[in-house]
């Protein structure tokens, strides 16, 4: 029954089709079998996996222009928020193609799973993201619960071409955090509340430069 209610508050807040609720509960069967020995989320969370990940991650569809065609999850883990966000452009027929980086060979067999059973446009790239030779070209960068923000801002810096959008999930230390961040970068961001929390934030970066010490 508790889970029942969370997907009736997931389907109230995100009004996707019936395929999409059940490609959903595929995701959460399949995680929750790889999850005895990858501990890929916390058992914390194993009985909130639709609030918790599913909706806090679906969420990012809406901050995605629906002519963008590319977009990648760095360090993507359990799939969050990328693979979420491949189901929710696949539910409103986006041609977006999400492409999910993860250094773990045996995270990246789950999510090459997910993506053959729910048939989605991704992929996965076995890489560690901080690798010199790395290289990010997607227009939409995303990352939740990956590494400070300070550190993704130099990472995508010095990686990242052409992008057009960054999108950071960001605790409830994420304000101090940013204001850190912003001692050494100029940054045109958005910044919006959580629907999943009160206590996070997402914020949408438009344009980033280094400033000069």
């Amino acid at each position: 029954m508790v889970v029942q209610s969370q997907i009736d508050a997931f389907c109230r807040l995100t009004r996707v089709s019936r395929e999409t609720i059940s490609s959903l509960a595929k995701y959460e069967k399949i995680l929750k079998s790889y999850n005895k020995n990858l501990n890929l989320i916390g058992k914390s969370t194993l009985n909130d996996i639709w609030h918790r990940h599913f909706l806090d991650s679906f969420q990012l569809i809406d901050f995605i222009d629906k002519n963008y065609k590319t977009a990648v999850d760095i360090g993507s883990g359990a799939g969050f928020p990328g693979l979420v966000v491949a189901i929710a452009a696949k539910d409103r027929n986006y041609a977006l193609k999400v492409d999910l980086i993860e250094k773990s060979a045996k995270k990246a067999k789950f999510l090459k799973e997910i993506i053959s059973e729910l048939q989605l446009n991704a992929s996965v790239v076995v890489e560690d993201v901080f690798t010199k030779s790395f290289q990010l070209s997607e227009e939409v960068i995303m990352a939740r619960a990956f590494k400070p923000i300070k550190i993704i801002l130099e990472l995508i810096h010095n990686r990242a071409r052409n992008w057009k959008k960054i999108i950071i999930f960001l605790g409830k230390n994420g304000k101090s955090e940013l204001l850190q961040a912003s001692k050494n970068w100029d940054i045109e961001y958005k910044q919006t509340m959580s629907i999943t929390s009160k206590d996070s934030l997402i914020i949408e970066v438009n344009s980033l430069k280094k400033k000069r010490n």
